[in-house]
């Protein structure tokens, strides 16, 4: 049997008034996501384990089965892993966003979803004035690039951008979790406020002014740690080959030490305008010639953060369409059974714009496999599941059990 996973970022939700009291995923158009949930088997999934941030580090990781305990070492060393960026003894590696500040407060965590080529010249700037041999900026994708600090030490609380939107940034700026740590956290807070004095100035910025979109006028490091140590999925459960697709350094990134093979997709944005049939196209050819396939689509936790429902439901119905529909019908044909998973990670309610750490909905579909009770592929159906409430690795290691009851 073959193996694909379908994680639609952010999908899970509360119930939102404006929608008669039902989640986006309950008002959205899903047919071929609530056709596998009437023909498979279904359960929710904890995915942010006690004493862990609801990150998408976090909750893809635990969705993998990863005890996070043991292997967690920050979201900007498993990004480096993507970008081909080495973590050498000594060094901590952080998520560097390009963010916007109006007024002293943090407007929004992606500087308006700057392009990826603006802000390649803004970190190649941030690289030529503030960067040298122990402090290196990496450019990535949009808003998320790479800061890398030689003597670090990852005792450090920084609060995730998107998590504080509309807060005055110098309230919740670095602080050490410990004295030893209270250099990190300085020079830190000096490359925050030192990049708000150069960004402004930058020609990419003056340029954004003028077309009426935000600027990336402030750089903010979070999520520090060193290069993990991570068995890879083949170690752990014995599938013999596997490939991540995702435009995401971050997903990526788990990939690499997970040992999936990357593959990227002309046109693979992590938003609403991604290439969906691209990336379609890409798992059906991956799965021909591969045990399993990670394909992660972002767009609907942006939609989350934005906060607009409207565009949530959309990226969800995007996903059943134009993903889940193609891969069904391609997956039919195949001469060896393919497994069908589909999940979020972690719900980002449009309600507050952020993570949350509730359980998720999630969906087994095997061919052969009696279904359970559960119709309907959302959060409030998901509690009637049979699978009940899994947390660890129980969810990846039935998926991946090759059996038919």
């Amino acid at each position: 049997m073959k193996y694909i996973i379908v994680l639609g970022d952010g999908m899970a939700d509360e119930p939102i008034a404006s929608l008669g009291g039902k989640t986006p995923l309950q008002a959205a158009d899903t047919p071929h996501m609530d056709w596998l949930a009437a023909h498979g088997r279904n359960g929710r999934l904890n995915t942010v384990p006690e004493g862990f941030e609801p990150g998408s580090e976090i909750a893809n990781m635990a969705v993998l089965g990863y005890n996070l305990n043991e292997v967690f070492e920050g979201r900007g060393s498993l990004e480096a892993a993507s970008m081909g960026v080495d973590i050498l003894p000594g060094e901590m590696a952080m998520r560097c966003n390009l963010i916007c500040i109006e007024n002293e407060k943090i407007k929004n965590h992606s500087a308006g979803h700057i392009s990826s080529e603006e802000a390649a010249e803004l970190i190649h700037f941030l690289q030529e004035k503030l960067g040298g041999e122990d402090v290196n900026f990496f450019p990535g994708v949009s808003y998320r690039h790479l800061l890398k600090l030689k003597g670090g030490d990852k005792r450090i609380k920084c609060i995730p951008p998107h998590d504080v939107m509309g807060t005055s940034f110098r309230d919740v700026m670095v602080r050490p979790l410990t004295n030893d740590a209270a250099n990190t956290a300085d020079r830190l807070n000096r490359l925050i406020l030192e990049s708000q004095k150069l960004l402004p100035e930058h020609p990419v910025n003056k340029s954004r002014i003028s077309r009426g979109k935000d600027p990336a006028n402030s750089i903010w490091p979070w999520s520090p740690g060193y290069k993990p140590n991570m068995k890879t999925l083949m170690q752990l459960y014995g599938i013999r080959n596997g490939v991540v697709i995702s435009a995401v350094d971050l997903i990526k990134g788990i990939g690499v030490y997970a040992g999936l093979q990357n593959i990227d997709v002309e046109g693979a944005t992590g938003l609403y305008d991604t290439n969906y049939e691209g990336k379609a196209e890409a798992a059906i050819e991956a799965l021909r010639t591969n045990d399993f396939v990670y394909l992660h689509i972002e767009a609907s936790d942006e939609a989350g953060h934005e906060g607009d429902v409207d565009l949530k439901i959309k990226t969800i119905e995007y996903l059943d369409h134009r993903i889940v529909k193609p891969l069904m019908e391609a997956v039919s044909k195949m001469n060896e059974p393919v497994a069908i998973a589909v999940l979020p990670d972690h719900p980002t309610p449009c309600r507050i714009k952020t993570h949350t750490a509730a359980p998720i909905p999630f969906v087994i579909y095997k061919p052969g496999n009696e279904p359970d009770s559960v119709r309907l592929y959302d959060e409030i159906s998901a509690e009637k599941g049979i699978y009940g409430l899994m947390s660890d690795d129980q969810f990846i290691r039935e998926f991946f059990r090759n059996d038919v009851k």
